[in-house]
């Protein structure tokens, strides 16, 4: 028991040691402080998935009331009308400028052919050099469109009862979030790529400073294993980590958005520790090809992009080939992006989680004992 206690005080007083450093840099106490907060906020407020303000202009080759009625729909806040063209030519200039998303063609006799129920077709050019952009402003006008047709049909059979005709009757529910809101989405997608940035970031820049100061020599001929020298890191930095999560979670996303917790706060804590361990033995295998801080951020990057497009926050597995469904299983990240939001959006428990979370602590462990075992072998 003597032995057992020395080593955890050991344990204890070089975590202590790893803080007291921590709060010694104020640059990189700067950089956790705005990336668990103000670029969270950022993320949550200024990067929105639908379509706003999208820039349109028309030609208008009918000038009747019911072009204009159609030019009307194209409105705020989904488009933003940027006035009528006078030529095809001039409509080409301003996609191949990028001046404006799309243009609408309506073309003559447009209201006359209406009203003899003729099928009339009107063009819309997309700009899809932005394919998302393009898609979106698609999808809008087709919408548009044809609920437009819908009123005009409505219009030409004049005096029925609708009452009494077929109707199909689109009753669709959405859950988790009713109202779409993107801020709910993205906030907290960018709080798991901090935690993810920063648990890599952090074990290996606490190595390192070791290695560039010269300090690591004097702790290896001190009575102290590589065992305690790493776990003091991980265990330093993965509190930092885990505490500036709490800090976004209830500093920002909670009521800056308002986003509903609806799940165990003390689940969801229990899983972000598993998933900062497991990257913090990628973070002590990265101290070990690294020389100095440019490195590691460097080796940071060149890690985490594949977590991050292999998580499956950005594209669903269904829409990847079947290597890299595959390869998505190998990533941390894509089991912690699951169980996060099942836990905070749907409130889901242990008791449904379960095999997610086993997932995630075999990787875990697979994953930390790979960089515990580069840590000894360079160090021990």
């Amino acid at each position: 028991m003597s032995g057992l206690t020395l080593w955890l005080r050991r344990i204890g007083a070089l975590t202590l040691k790893e803080l007291k450093q921590l709060s010694r840099d104020p640059v990189l106490l700067v950089v956790i402080s705005y990336f668990f907060t103000a670029d969270i906020y950022i993320a949550g407020a200024g990067i929105r998935m639908d379509l706003s303000n999208a820039s349109i202009a028309v030609l208008d080759h009918d000038h009747s009331a019911t072009s204009r009625e159609l030019i009307h729909r194209f409105r705020p806040p989904y488009f933003s009308l940027q006035g009528e063209l006078d030529s095809d030519r001039q409509a080409a200039v301003l996609l191949d400028r990028g001046d404006v998303l799309a243009v609408l063609d309506i073309p003559p006799d447009f209201e006359r052919d209406l009203r003899r129920g003729k099928n009339v077709t009107v063009q819309l050019r997309i700009d899809a050099s932005n394919a998302t952009l393009g898609t979106l402003a698609t999808t809008y006008a087709g919408q548009i469109v044809a609920r437009f047709g819908e009123d005009m049909a409505v219009e030409q059979m004049g005096r029925l009862d609708l009452r009494r005709l077929p109707v199909v009757i689109d009753a669709h529910r959405v859950y988790y979030n009713p109202n779409q809101q993107d801020p709910w989405f993205m906030s907290i997608s960018e709080m798991l790529t901090v935690i993810t940035m920063l648990s890599l970031m952090l074990p290996a820049a606490a190595a390192v400073r070791e290695k560039e100061r010269g300090t690591i020599e004097q702790l290896m001929v001190s009575p102290l294993s590589s065992t305690q020298i790493m776990l003091s890191k991980v265990l330093a930095m993965g509190l930092v980590v885990v505490a500036g999560a709490a800090v976004s979670l209830f500093g920002i996303i909670e009521p800056a958005f308002h986003v509903p917790i609806k799940g165990n706060i003390g689940l969801f804590f229990f899983v972000t520790a598993l998933y900062v361990f497991a990257n913090c033995g990628l973070g002590l295998f990265i101290a070990t090809l690294s020389r100095n801080l440019g490195q590691v951020v460097m080796l940071v990057i060149l890690i985490m992009m594949p977590l991050l497009l292999l998580s499956g926050a950005w594209t669903p597995p269904e829409a990847m080939p079947v290597f890299l469904r595959a390869a998505m299983h190998a990533s941390p990240l894509f089991y912690y992006t699951t169980l996060s939001y099942a836990i905070l959006l749907k409130g889901a428990g242990a008791i449904i989680l379960w095999w997610e979370m086993l997932q995630l602590t075999v990787l875990g462990l697979i994953v930390f004992s790979f960089g515990v075992w580069r840590f000894r072998r360079q160090f021990g």
